[in-house]
């Protein structure tokens, strides 16, 4: 893991020194995300998404990309109020609360998970527009996990052995070009191999059913891109009758 974190590293810092095949970005943005397979409903956890990117052209005329990013991610579940079905139904409670930590009854559940990501995305771009859509594959690794239910802190943690220390997830994504380098993207993820099974019992205590659990999220960004170079579009004019944004990426 290391070894491709350096690698990457050493890629993002050396992009503006590269052609102008290779595109840096820093980015900054939020997730809004559920946990499929839980008590809750909803994308009503936030949390941070931000990270760096390396890009390279793949074609002559640049409109095919291979992305590569290294991010740090929130996700998670919430919900204030939800029916208490889970571990607190448990005949083995007191194993999985923290008693040393206070009670709260104002959290009834919160769940916070939160990754370093190495997601690798192919993209085509429109040149005369900016726009570009893509799909690609994400590593995560965890590395801090908190779990508040029926205002009791869970026992759930990264030694814990609750949830999958690796997370791979499927990715669908589309970028808006806002104003040459500055660009906007919509993101959406979804793992394929669940991040923990767990246990829910009936309110007579008697175990139901066993379920396995995904994240799902959706994700806005905003990305900086250096090395990028642009020009005005010869086709365009303030009537907005020709094809394309005022400005256009250069390609050479």
């Amino acid at each position: 893991m290391r070894k491709i974190i350096i690698v990457i590293l050493l890629l993002i810092g050396s992009a503006p020194l590269m052609s102008q095949r290779f595109i840096g970005s820093v980015i900054v943005g939020g997730n809004l995300t559920q946990v499929d397979g839980d008590e809750v409903y909803g994308y009503k956890k936030a949390g941070l998404n931000a990270g760096l990117a390396v890009s390279v052209a793949l074609n002559k005329n640049q409109s095919w990309f291979l992305t590569v990013e290294m991010l740090f991610s929130q996700k998670g579940s919430h919900k204030a109020n939800y029916a208490d079905t889970m571990y607190m139904k448990d005949p083995n409670t007191v194993n999985v609360i923290n008693w040393n930590v206070r009670y709260n009854r104002r959290v009834k559940y919160d769940l916070r998970l939160n990754y370093v990501e190495i997601p690798v995305v192919f993209h085509y771009e429109d040149l005369k527009t900016g726009f570009a859509i893509g799909a690609g594959l994400c590593w995560g690794r965890l590395i801090y996990v908190k779990e508040i239910e029926s205002g009791y802190r869970l026992t759930t943690d990264l030694d814990s052995r609750t949830f999958s220390k690796n997370e791979w997830s499927a990715i669908g994504d589309v970028k808006f070009k806002l104003y040459k380098n500055l660009k906007l993207n919509f993101r959406f993820q979804y793992t394929f191999v669940p991040i923990r099974s767990r246990d829910y019992y009936s309110k007579d205590g008697k175990k139901n059913e066993t379920r396995q659990q995904y994240n799902n999220v959706l994700t806005l960004r905003l990305i900086y891109t250096f090395n990028e170079k642009y020009k005005l579009n010869d086709h365009y004019d303030k009537k907005g009758k020709r094809i394309g944004t005022k400005w256009i990426r250069e390609v050479k």
